[in-house]
This record gives C-alpha cells, structure tokens and sequence, in this order.
C-alpha cells in the first residue's frame, strides 16, 4: 500500500475529535486534534510538532517514513501559531508533560502564521502590551487567565454554599458612590449619567428584599494612577447583608479569603507551578487573620520612620510595609470619617471614626477588599451628604431606605484584578485581566 493510499485509508477511518486535556483517554486509538502549534522542529526525516488547543498540550511526531510526502511538504510550512489539523495515533510516552504524544498520520494547514510577532526573544511591556492580543497564548497568560477563571467559579460557589442571592447592578448610574472625581461621564438622552463606581447602593437596596445579595461585574474608576495596582476597568464582587454589623462583616470577608485560597491551591497547582508561584507562601493563608485600628497602623508606620501623621490616608507604600510584617491578610479598621465614603457608619464610640475595614493581602500585595458598616439613621445620612457636598435630591431613592424600615446591614468589595495578582505573584495588575485598561491604555 502506497503512503497516500495509506493516507487516503486513515482519513476514511473513524476518529474520535478530542480535547487535549482529555487525550490519555484514547491511548492506543485514532484521534483528530484541530489546535495551533506553540513550537516546532525537525531532526532530518521528523518533525517534532508541540500541539495546543486551549484546553492542553501534546507532543505530535511527522515521520518522513509514516506521511505522504504532501504532509510531509505541508510541515515545512509551519511556523509559530500556524492552525493545524492532524490525525494520529495516541501513544503512552512517559517522558511527555502530558504523559504521552501523537504519532500524526495526516495534516492539514487551517491557517499560515508567517512572521509571528511574538518569538522566544525577550519583549519589553509596551512591546507586549500592544501585542495583548497575542500574548495571552503563552503558557504563562493561560495559566494566569485559567486561574482568574478558578477564582470567579470559587467565589460563585462560596456565596452560594452561605445562601446568597446572585443581583445585576446597573452599569449606568445618575449618581456618585466614591466619589464625584473619579467619574466617567457619558451623554444619555440630554442628560448626564456615569458610568459606575460601585453597585453597593443598589445592593443596599436589593439587601432590604433578599437579605444576603452581591454581584460580580466591571466597574469604572477614573483615577489618574500609574501604580501597579490600578485600572481604570476592573471587576469587583460586592456583598451586602442585612442585620450584619461591623464583626460579622469582617469575619464573613476572613471566610470567603480562606475558603478562595484552599480551593485554588487544591483545583490550579499545575498553573501555579508554571507561573513559579511560592505556593508555601499561600499556604500559610489560614484563620484567623490579625487585625490593626488605623491608630495602630499610623503608630507602626511611625516608628519605622514614615513621614505619616494621623488623619493621612494609607498609600500603596505604606500598605506594603504593612502587609510584610504578617504572613496572611491584614485587617485594618476604624479609618478617619473624613477619608473614607459618605455612606459609611460612625463609630459609636468615637463619631471621627467609621465603622470600615480595608484587608490587606500579604506579601506587601495591599488592599484587595473595602469594606463597612453602613449608616442605618436617616438624619445621619443627609448630614454626611451635606458634609460630602453631593446633591441630597440625586439621592432620594437612596435615602428612602432608611424611610421605610430601616435596618442595620454591612458590605464590602472585593477587586478581582487584585486577587488574581496576588494568587498568582504578579507584578503588575495589567497581567490579571484579559485586556487591561489604564490611563495610557485603550488599545488592543
């Protein structure tokens, strides 16, 4: 039998089409693979293929001897990211990542990658970043979006296991939640709307109705910050729950953290492992958590000779130096009214205080989680809107919360971008999202 009639009697054969990451279940059999090639070399009469598919990689091995010669023809045409479906027999080889590989039988070119941009050479972050596109094949962006994947679904299930209800909050708003400086305005029918900051306003209503809600969605900032640790487009998880006070939301914020870092490091070791992350680091992420006043925090920060007087606010710096004097996240409450949001509790116990927290991530990663107390007194509320300047009529809706049946209820936020960076050891929040958007950025 010629090659080609061989080649003609495989492609007539039926065959399984599979995933990569389910291929050591057809070892022995016939498969069909469609997937892109992330490395390729020849050692004369072979070519070694390194296949992808977005679920996994295999090995696939082109012999002179085993392929008519226009598949062996075609193989000299692959480059880097060419799209490519093969057909082989799957084979045990112990030695392979994946535990086994390809020997192909048939080929075909989907799609030429002549001159891929993105060689084994060193990039610099601009050249990447306009590359975004195209970086995110590596095997360091898949891991990194693989576990950002993890840690949505993780979450997802924690609410769910404590009886929480899943609530869309509007993206477009009338009103201002953190802040009128931080606002990106948007043209709405000869009016101006924003788009938003927050959900929790929403949420604080939604908690009158359901009791335990949150939501998950992109929120929008307009800060002019080139910190690693900010975008101008972020996801964020809020919570709100009625009946709960200031104790019960911190220790709510403490369960979710523990429970999200067990599940990662028991579902994505092989990520970690390919982003070289200090998985030991992580591991020390266990209940419970200390806890720092603000007054206490100042009084630290002092001492190691910081330029920081109380009523200032804690700056990435001094989060960072923290952060490193403890090996699990860091609670940090009862900050100065003044520099925390208008809808946030007093302190019974002093009225200069709120009844807020930030969590700072360890390893000097900072806050990855605001949270607070919110104020349940009417006469309360439009006072602090006074004292904030806002318009009390923008917030009639908002303050009839508190007409009709008030409660006591607490919340928090969470940023996803910044989880996901700490998980995963970046150095920067850019590499968390799949297209970053940051002051000098709004391409690709």
């Amino acid at each position: 039998m010629s090659k080609k009639q061989k080649s003609n009697k495989i492609m007539n054969m039926k065959t399984s089409n599979i995933y990569l990451k389910n291929i050591k279940q057809y070892i022995g059999q016939q498969v069909s693979i469609k997937g892109w090639v992330a490395n390729c070399r020849s050692s004369g009469g072979i070519y070694f293929l390194q296949v992808r598919d977005g679920s996994g990689y295999c090995q696939a091995i082109v012999s002179r001897d085993e392929v008519s010669s226009k598949v062996f023809s075609a193989c000299q045409q692959i480059n880097l990211e060419t799209s490519i479906q093969l057909i082989g027999l799957v084979k045990e080889e112990s030695r392979a990542p994946s535990g086994c590989e390809i020997q192909v039988n048939d080929l075909k070119i989907i799609g030429q990658s002549a001159d891929w941009p993105l060689g084994k050479k060193e990039h610099g972050i601009d050249f990447l970043m306009n590359h975004r596109h195209l970086w995110f094949r590596s095997p360091r962006q898949v891991a990194i979006l693989k576990i950002r994947n993890e840690i949505i679904i993780i979450l997802r299930e924690f609410f769910k296991q404590e009886g929480f209800i899943l609530t869309d909050t509007p993206i477009l708003t009338g009103s201002s939640c953190e802040g009128v400086s931080t606002l990106f305005k948007v043209p709405y029918f000869g009016q101006t709307a924003y788009l938003t900051q927050s959900g929790q306003l929403y949420l604080e209503a939604l908690s009158a109705a359901l009791g335990k809600v949150y939501n998950f969605g992109p929120t929008f900032r307009a800060e002019k910050s080139k910190t690693r640790r900010h975008l101008t487009e972020f996801w964020m998880l809020e919570a709100e729950v009625a009946w709960m006070d200031h104790q019960g939301n911190m220790a709510l914020q403490e369960k979710m953290i523990s429970y999200l870092i067990g599940q990662v490091l028991k579902r994505r070791k092989q990520e970690l492992i390919i982003l070289e992350r200090d998985v030991k680091q992580l591991e020390k992420v266990i209940t419970p958590f200390p806890h720092l006043t603000y007054d206490q925090a100042i009084g630290y920060l002092q001492k190691t000779g910081c330029k920081i007087k109380w009523g200032d606010d804690l700056g990435a710096d001094e989060e960072t130096i923290l952060s490193k004097q403890y090996d699990r996240p860091l609670f940090i409450e009862r900050y100065p009214a003044k520099l925390k949001a208008f809808y946030m509790k007093p302190d019974p116990d002093n009225p200069k205080l709120t009844l807020c927290n930030d969590l700072l991530a360890p390893e000097g990663r900072g806050e990855i989680i605001g949270a607070s107390q919110r104020i349940d007194d009417l006469a309360t509320l439009k006072k602090k809107l006074k004292e904030f300047k806002l318009k009390e009529a923008d917030y009639q809706w908002y303050l009839d919360l508190r007409r009709y049946g008030t409660f006591p209820h607490s919340g928090f936020g969470l940023g996803l971008e910044r989880i996901v960076t700490w998980i995963c050891g970046l150095s920067h929040v850019r590499e968390a999202i799949s297209f970053p958007r940051l002051i000098n950025r709004l391409q690709p």
